[in-house]
């Protein structure tokens, strides 16, 4: 099974708007990451533009509709779409998310929470292996943004991601902003959640902006939007994690109300500022 092995650099989400940009000059990017879901169309325009990034730059695939975390069986349709777009492009890392997006033959459009417990952890599982076993790769699992927690859960998240890798040998992808906007959502402290997360398993980090509401009792909400720049918060507890763990992959998310490339280029150099200090300290 091949291992996911991104540069330990910053990387962007590639949109196809900033296409020219990107190709006008080398840029100072680690990888690109795209939507598994944008290329599973024989050719076109979003193919061509792919296909000569890949030239020059390492690639992160990163899936949203699997439903990993659904009861029911996974769609083996889309796993063979799938397969086609990773065989295509022999990316660095695929992933995916810790939630659910179908009900029968629904597609919801949404990552979903799931309940932890044994026996999602057990479905979870069997979803990894299956799509482990037909991809012939590893894959990263993403830990989730939630707004709800379930009652019957009776693993801690952070238990429940480390038992999943000690069964199916997958690799984790820590979003950092789902960090935050969980724990606040939440009323927890993510310091204490990124204390507790199993990073020796990290193989690729998520960064993104969010926006602020309330909910129905007035106090904060967190939303993660994709659709700003990275709050300081974040900002913080990136700075530490890394200061812990040392650089690894790391992508910056901006998905909605997308800027210019100038402005997603200097989040990217932002995260690889902090993560050159990292390992400076660490080489003194």
């Amino acid at each position: 099974m091949k291992s996911s092995e991104l540069p330990r650099r910053a990387g962007v989400g590639f949109k196809p708007e900033h296409f020219s940009a990107i190709n006008a000059a080398p840029q100072p990017i680690g990888f690109f990451e795209v939507h598994a879901e944008n290329y599973m169309g024989a050719g076109g325009p979003p193919h061509a533009q792919l296909g000569r990034l890949r030239q020059d730059y390492a690639l992160s695939i990163h899936g949203v509709g699997l439903s990993i975390g659904s009861m029911q069986p996974l769609d083996m349709d889309h796993l063979a779409r799938l397969k086609i777009v990773c065989d295509r492009y022999d990316p660095e890392s695929f992933s995916e998310h810790l939630a659910w997006s179908t009900h029968d033959t629904t597609f919801l459009n949404d990552l979903l929470p799931l309940p932890y417990t044994d026996t999602t952890l057990a479905q979870v599982c069997a979803h990894i292996d299956q799509v482990q076993t037909l991809l012939g790769r590893q894959m990263l699992l993403e830990n989730p943004a939630t707004y709800l927690l379930f009652e019957e859960s009776t693993i801690e998240e952070t238990d429940f991601l480390a038992e999943i890798v000690r069964r199916t040998g997958c690799g984790l992808l820590l979003d950092v902003n789902n960090v935050f906007v969980a724990s606040t959502n939440h009323h927890m402290d993510p310091r204490d959640y990124l204390a507790r997360f199993p990073v020796q398993w990290v193989r690729e980090i998520h960064l993104s902006g969010h926006s602020e509401a309330v909910d129905d009792a007035g106090a904060p909400l967190l939303i993660d939007s994709h659709d700003t720049p990275i709050k300081d918060p974040v900002w913080a507890l990136y700075e530490e994690l890394i200061a812990r763990t040392g650089p690894i992959a790391s992508l910056v998310e901006w998905d909605n109300d997308v800027p210019e490339w100038p402005v997603l280029r200097a989040e990217a150099e932002a995260a690889g500022a902090i993560q050159r200090r990292a390992a400076d300290r660490r080489a003194a």
